[in-house]
């Protein structure tokens, strides 16, 4: 399902109720869970949290600057940006979960109030990188946090994503795949996404959300069957 099918009021719902799942997740862990590692390779717990935190505030002063007519990149560059995730996710548990509570309303605030015709003014990362659409924050916001919720490594698992969510994923990562053509079939919601140029091979299945966790770059395929016996390769979101 394109984005473009999403109005402002649907994505601000999803948004609202992942976030609620979010901080009832995080407000319940423990202080040696958030020091344990999470799914992502060199990223403890606190280390998802705090990248959650500063995103949303960078999204938020961003989309500020768009209201304002101004300029403001997401961050100063890629180097301060991961070393403030560092920073935060080393200090003091309390602060970190003060600071992330206190983000969490930020970007579906902005995201009501930009005007449509300001949908399509860019936003930069970083100063001169790559930029994107102001009227595509609000679902990167939701993706960021129901896809890091789940790289969390605790309750809450892509199997618990909204169907929403889950086609979300699927069709912007099969929209970006620029690998051998294949199908990806989600049995349980009746949907097929075409990934890859050219004729169409192989049929990967299973389960919606164990489809958009592999294609978000998550784990091994697991829950996943090829009727050619091999998982596609896909890279990290």
């Amino acid at each position: 399902m394109p984005v473009e099918r999403y109005d402002v009021t649907e994505i601000t719902s999803l948004l609202r109720s992942g976030t609620r799942r979010l901080v009832r997740t995080v407000d319940a862990m423990s202080d040696e869970e958030w020091s344990q590692p999470s799914l992502l390779p060199g990223w403890r717990r606190s280390h998802v949290v705090a990248h959650l935190a500063l995103n949303a505030e960078a999204l938020h002063e961003s989309l500020g600057g768009v209201l304002e007519g101004r300029t403001v990149a997401m961050y100063t560059s890629q180097e301060d940006r991961d070393g403030a995730i560092d920073e935060l996710a080393d200090g003091e548990v309390e602060v970190l979960r003060e600071r992330f509570l206190a983000s969490t309303t930020l970007v579906g605030e902005r995201v009501e109030q930009l005007p449509a015709e300001l949908a399509e003014h860019p936003v930069e990362r970083v100063p001169g990188g790559r930029t994107f659409r102001a009227g595509d924050v609000g679902v990167m916001r939701l993706l960021e946090v129901e896809v890091h919720h789940a790289d969390l490594g605790l309750a809450h698992t892509a199997a618990d994503w909204p169907t929403e969510v889950v086609d979300l994923v699927l069709t912007r990562r099969a929209a970006a795949y620029a690998g051998p053509a294949f199908t990806a079939h989600a049995a349980d919601l009746g949907r097929r996404w075409a990934f890859g140029t050219g004729e169409l091979g192989a049929t990967l299945s299973g389960p919606g959300g164990a489809l958009a966790w592999w294609a978000a770059g998550r784990g091994a395929g697991e829950g996943l069957t090829s009727d050619d016996g091999r998982v596609p390769g896909i890279e990290a979101w």
